[in-house]
């Protein structure tokens, strides 16, 4: 993949994204709400992608009646998937992008995510080194998530880069739309797997 010669920074979402992990997201899901007597539909957890973990289990009480403890079962998801990350596998076209710019062009992390996952995440994939813990931006960064774009604009402040001069990586739809309503260019890597 080719970056135009106008871009001066790059950030990308991290599940599924850079690393292949919505498969193991999905299976620590099943398990944490079939804990509770709950599913978790596979096509509305797709939807869902980028929604952090926390708001997901507000937005399943609100939609579908569910009683989850919010607290309570999103700590459980969240380490039922940190058991996971050991089988976390690349996005090869993406990871190779990472390892091609790093050190030429400012680079971000913005995930939905916590910081201990994504950090994690990228530590199994041996690209933690390619960036620096300011330059990993999480939900808790940030007043509102995705779709919103105010994780791709604090990434892009972090990296010192303005967001019209930045191209972010993204494989979900409301990931797409909080970066291009940050005003960047985008780049939907779902064809690129």
């Amino acid at each position: 993949m080719t970056i135009p010669p106008e871009i001066q920074g790059l950030i990308f979402d991290c599940d599924g994204t850079i690393a292949d992990t919505m498969s193991l997201h999905y299976q620590a899901w099943v398990r944490a709400l079939g804990e509770h007597g709950h599913d978790f539909p596979e096509a509305m957890f797709y939807d869902m992608a980028g929604i952090p973990t926390r708001r997901i289990m507000e937005i399943l009480n609100e939609r579908h009646g569910y009683t989850l403890p919010v607290d309570e079962a999103t700590e459980r998801k969240d380490s039922l998937f940190m058991e996971l990350i050991p089988q976390v596998t690349e996005i090869g076209p993406v990871v190779r992008l990472i390892r091609e710019h790093a050190g030429r062009l400012p680079m971000a992390v913005a995930t939905g995510g916590t910081r201990a996952i994504c950090t994690k995440t990228l530590a199994a994939l041996d690209l933690l080194k390619h960036f620096e813990t300011r330059t990993i931006v999480t939900a808790d960064d940030v007043t509102h998530g995705k779709p919103a774009p105010d994780i791709f604009l604090e990434a892009a402040r972090r990296i010192g880069v303005a967001p019209g001069v930045c191209m972010a990586f993204e494989d979900a739809e409301l990931g797409l739309q909080s970066a291009r309503s940050a005003g960047m260019v985008t780049v939907d890597i779902r064809p690129l797997r």
